[in-house]
Order: structure tokens, then sequence, then C-alpha cells
């Protein structure tokens, strides 16, 4: 089960690998690829240590969930980098794994929807709560 603390009102973050681990982002990859159902998606990550484990795990989710969904594979990049390719890609969603300015146990993620507008974290949490009350 997910710690419901992660979930923010501009973001999702918490201590890596306590409150937010690779389990954690499988199961909000799952209801974020069922919100979106279909479309373009651009994924990021920033240099703390934890990022690349859960950047690969945000991907594995949303494969998993829809062959039709494409993916952009940033890589490394900084969140206005990720903003950007969403807007010039017109990218149905932005995924950046990072935690922002908080310290370098923390990790999490900012969602954006199309010309990247902020999805809030409470906003995913609510998806996760339907998708299991299907």
């Amino acid at each position: 089960m997910i710690n419901p603390h992660i979930f923010k009102a501009y973001d999702i973050r918490g201590i890596y690998p306590t409150e937010i681990n690779e389990n954690a982002i499988h199961e909000i990859g799952i209801a974020f690829g069922h919100y979106l159902k279909n479309g373009l998606v651009v994924i990021g990550h920033d240099a703390r240590l934890s990022s690349s484990s859960l950047y690969s795990a945000i991907i594995k989710a949303l494969k998993g969930y829809s062959n039709e969904l494409s993916i952009i594979e940033g890589g490394a990049m900084t969140t206005p980098m990720l903003y950007f390719l969403v807007g010039r890609r017109g990218a149905d969603a932005g995924i950046m794994i990072t935690a922002s300015h908080n310290p370098k146990e923390y990790n999490g993620l900012k969602i954006v929807k199309k010309e990247a507008e902020p999805f809030s974290g409470k906003d995913i949490y609510a998806l996760i709560n339907n998708l299991s009350n299907e």
C-alpha cells in the first residue's frame, strides 16, 4: 500500500525507499496509464542516486499497461527541459523523476498534462483509489 502522505499539492515525494520506491512508482504508473489510455508521454529523471531505478520502474509500468502509449525516454534532464519537451513534442503528459529542492534521501515525481499543465499529486492519489475500487 502506498503511503498517502507522499501525494502533495503539486507533486509526489517521499523518502526513498521507505516512503517512495519502485513498487509505489509502478502502482502510480499503472493508474496514470489507465487515465491516459493512449498518447505520447515524455519521461525524464534527475541525478539522484535512486532516480534511474524509479525511472525504469515508471517506464516498465506504462509499457506494461498499454502498448498504445508512446514514450519518449528522455533520460537525465532538468525539470524545465522536460516541460519544454512536453510542449515542443505536443505530448499528452510528462513525468519527471525528481524530489526537486528536497534533501538527497527524498525522491518523487512531477507529473504534467498537455502544455506542461501540472497534475497534482492528490489527483494521482484519487486515480489510484478509483482504479482499486473498480
